[in-house]
């Protein structure tokens, strides 16, 4: 394991892992939004550290927690329309579109990954996405400006198309992950041959195992985060410097 902090050989030495890769995965967590300016929801004074989690059960059965989620939704959507998509997006999207890498998997829900241009069929956003609704019944998208005149007038909004909950298109507390995506996530992981991390802690499974599985898999293995994981001694390469700063000049 070689651990780089320095940003002009994090920078040559990620460049020469590109370089050799033919099918790469790029793997994102919050690191890389905090350094567009969105707070990490879980750290000390981030949401979760001020809120208390509200439960998908008890979403689906109170309209008071439903009210209150929804006026976390809010705090939250003016945070992600502040901040713009930063180098490390940028290159992401660059290898996907070139054909180096098959896709972008990611923990965030902020929507900065289509924003620097990449499509929907080119992410699996595993804990979904934050910046629409979906109807809980027929799965209907709706727009989250449309519907904030209910929730000012004190109602949880109801889907124009067959009257089910709408609620924020991210995975709850409480709620299944989409197996869906789980599935294309392993098989994509399965076969990479460069699993490239950027900004994630590794903790929160199961996405958390899925760099184990491209290691095992014989994928070479990049942790770019600013912080100690424990999945580093696995790692071909680690990267603890700015993810923008190492990547601006590789775009």
């Amino acid at each position: 394991m070689a651990v780089v902090s320095d940003i002009n050989i994090a920078r040559e030495e990620l460049r020469a892992r590109l370089a050799e890769c033919r099918r790469g995965v790029g793997f994102t967590g919050a690191g890389i939004s905090t350094e567009s300016g969105i707070p990490d929801f879980r750290s000390p004074g981030g949401i979760w550290s001020r809120f208390r989690p509200i439960e998908y059960d008890e979403f689906l059965a109170s309209e008071d927690a439903r009210l209150e989620d929804w006026d976390r939704r809010y705090k939250m959507i003016a945070e992600i329309r502040r901040a713009e998509p930063n180098a490390g997006h940028g290159l992401l999207a660059k290898l996907v579109r070139g054909g180096r890498f098959s896709c972008v998997i990611t923990q965030n829900i902020d929507g900065l990954h289509q924003r620097s241009g990449l499509i929907d069929r080119q992410l699996v956003e595993l804990h979904g996405n934050g910046t629409y609704a979906s109807c809980l019944s027929c799965q209907k998208r709706h727009e989250l400006d449309d519907l904030k005149v209910e929730v000012d007038e004190g109602r949880a909004p109801r889907c124009k198309a067959c009257g089910g909950l709408l609620k924020a298109a991210v995975v709850s507390f409480g709620q299944a992950m989409p197996e869906i995506g789980l599935t294309r996530a392993a098989e994509e992981t399965d076969s990479c041959d460069l699993f490239l991390v950027m900004g994630s802690s590794l903790q929160v499974q199961p996405a958390a195992s899925l760099p184990l599985m491209a290691k095992r898999a014989g994928a070479s293995l990049v942790i770019m985060n600013r912080e100690e994981t424990h999945l580093d001694d696995l790692a071909d390469l680690v990267i603890r410097a700015p993810i923008a700063k190492v990547c601006e000049s590789l775009i």
